[in-house]
């Protein structure tokens, strides 16, 4: 199937559309036309017409069978938003180094998973278009987000690699960087703060 240019409608698929700017691009998307599969991790309840696809993550399998639902659907992917993530905060000597791990596999490898499951569809249909949600916390590190703006800075080198490799494809990469909004994002974020008097001898 051959890509059909910037100004067809689409079949889009985008992470995390539970809340924030995942559920607000994915309504606004599918409410002009385009054909629009989201990723949650929970049972959602929608008035759009969003094609629902459960998704984790840290989940490979539960990535692969997502992508395969659409190509086996739909035949393609022409536009993948990569939104979904985690925020966690606090202290750089007090963050538990599971959620630290977390955070990684979350917003870095989970994303590269899902890229690297799509890219062959993309090539073989003859282009698409890949959107990588970081951060302004990818640009500058944050005090007491470190490991957040850590996995957002993984994000910034590793699309401005991925935009050299797969230019000869056709398939373009674009990186947002949003800077602090109102979104569940922050709301859920784990903090994780130093005790009081940390320094005295118990």
């Amino acid at each position: 199937m051959q890509y059909n240019g910037p100004f067809m409608k689409k079949v889009i698929l985008i992470t995390g559309i539970s809340s924030g700017f995942g559920k607000e691009t994915a309504r606004m998307l599918a409410e002009n036309g385009h054909k629009v599969y989201g990723t949650i991790r929970k049972k959602a309840v929608s008035d759009t017409p969003v094609h629902y696809l459960k998704m984790d993550l840290t989940d490979i399998e539960s990535i692969k069978t997502a992508v395969s639902d659409v190509l086996k659907k739909e035949g393609k992917i022409d536009i993948l938003i990569n939104n979904a993530g985690m925020h966690s905060g606090g202290p750089i000597e007090t963050s538990p180094i599971e959620t630290i791990s977390l955070q990684m596999e979350t917003n870095f490898i989970g994303m590269v998973n899902v890229i690297r499951e799509v890219l062959p569809a993309m090539r073989q249909q003859g282009g698409g278009t890949i959107i990588n949600f970081s951060s302004i916390g990818g640009l500058m590190g944050l005090p007491f987000q470190a490991f957040y703006s850590a996995s957002k800075f993984a994000i910034e080198g590793f699309s401005e690699a991925l935009r050299m490799e797969v230019n000869q494809f056709n398939i373009k990469i674009i990186l947002i960087n949003p800077g602090d909004f109102h979104t569940s994002n922050t709301a859920n974020r784990r903090n994780f703060l130093a005790p009081a008097n940390s320094n005295d001898p118990e």
